[in-house]
């Protein structure tokens, strides 16, 4: 890091620790104080994958969507093609959101990275969505294209609400460099300077300090986003398992034999509060200003994990001057029970629910917004 930026960070977090003293004599929240002096929306609204409830994760039918009902933030993941391009997509393998069996059948189950972006571009990543929830299927689903991140830009910047970017480094192991290269995007696009200001009454993310969150589950990949961005608002995504947080069980999931993975975490706790601790404190020395920890939903999804926002935890976490962002939350028994709990902000895949409970629901329908976007 270099030394100006460091010292700025102390700064800042001399500031951070008077305020915190300041706003829990006055009772207010401190995620809130926090968030506020990073420049991040409180409560913060981020459409994971876009508005991924009602159109297709990841394409521009969801980020259009996400962005038009009102979304704080724009959330992807970023993966890089064969020849360099980083393009908004969530698994490591193309089988589950596209039809690549059906143009690739010798390469269906390679990586993403093994693609030229042309080929990607050939694959429809929109009618299995129109298959697997033939409730909210659209004819103009089918056939929508994987996305780089030049044009999920476009998108932010393409309408009225002007929301902010949430951008993971997507298995940043299997993509070296992919950290540079944001940077470099980013930094061509203008997005790593003030931008202009959105129309009065719109969502104006965009033109704030916050107008860009970098997230990782990767400690190694947080470093190197520090290094190269280090006036970017960071969080260090919370998981459990192999590699991350260590559970009080040593059965993992694929040991068990079990199918309900849902389940299964539902029953898992974090090995000590010393472990819990050892990852909060990791993150903050390491430039982090956030955590994204997993949550247990209260009602059936499938992305439902382990508790990792229990009360002691968030005390915790804002204790050690960070921010949290809960993934990945679509209830709102578990909106309303989480946010009493001190959870700042959702990934979640229903904005316009969130929205509406916090008193910003869009004017406009999700149907009509659908439509008026040409699905």
């Amino acid at each position: 890091m270099r030394q100006g930026a460091s010292n700025t960070f102390r700064v800042i977090g001399f500031l951070l620790a008077t305020c915190l003293i300041q706003s829990s004599q006055a009772g207010q929240s401190p995620g809130r104080v926090l968030s506020e002096a990073a420049g991040i929306p409180w409560p913060a609204v981020i459409a994971h994958r876009g508005a991924s409830y009602d159109a297709p994760e990841e394409t521009a039918a969801a980020f259009r969507l996400a962005r038009d009902v009102g979304a704080d933030y724009l959330e992807a993941d970023l993966q890089r093609t064969r020849d360099g391009v980083l393009v908004a997509f969530h698994d490591t393998t193309l089988e589950r959101t596209t039809n690549v069996r059906e143009l690739y059948p010798d390469r269906a189950r390679e990586p993403l990275s093994s693609f030229t972006l042309a080929e990607l571009k050939r694959l429809d990543a929109g009618s299995w969505f129109n298959k697997t929830y033939p409730q909210r299927a659209r004819p103009a689903f089918s056939g929508l294209p994987i996305l780089t991140l030049d044009e999920l830009i476009d998108i932010a910047e393409g309408g009225v609400n002007r929301p902010g970017l949430y951008l993971e480094t997507k298995r940043p192991e299997l993509f070296p460099g992919i950290e540079t290269d944001l940077q470099r995007v980013l930094e061509r696009r203008g997005w790593l300077d003030p931008r202009p200001h959105a129309p009065s009454g719109a969502v104006d993310v965009a033109s704030g300090r916050g107008r860009v969150v970098l997230q990782t589950f990767s400690r190694g990949s947080l470093e190197l986003l520090q290094q190269s961005m280090p006036d970017v608002p960071k969080i260090l995504l919370l998981s459990f398992g192999d590699g991350y947080m260590a559970m009080r069980s040593a059965v993992s999931f694929e040991a068990s034999g079990e199918t309900d993975e849902a389940a299964f975490y539902a029953r898992q706790e974090v090995k000590s509060e010393a472990e819990f601790a050892a990852w909060t404190d990791w993150a903050k020395a390491h430039g982090a200003l956030g955590t994204g920890p997993s949550v247990l939903s209260r009602e059936p999804d499938p992305q439902s994990y382990m508790d990792l926002v229990k009360p002691w935890m968030n005390r915790m976490t804002h204790d050690r001057g960070l921010f949290i962002h809960a993934y990945t939350v679509n209830s709102a028994k578990d909106f309303e029970s989480l946010a009493k709990r001190g959870v700042d902000g959702f990934f979640t895949n229903r904005a316009d629910l969130l929205l509406s409970l916090y008193n910003r629901p869009s004017p406009v329908g999700i149907d009509a917004l659908l439509r008026r976007n040409g699905y």
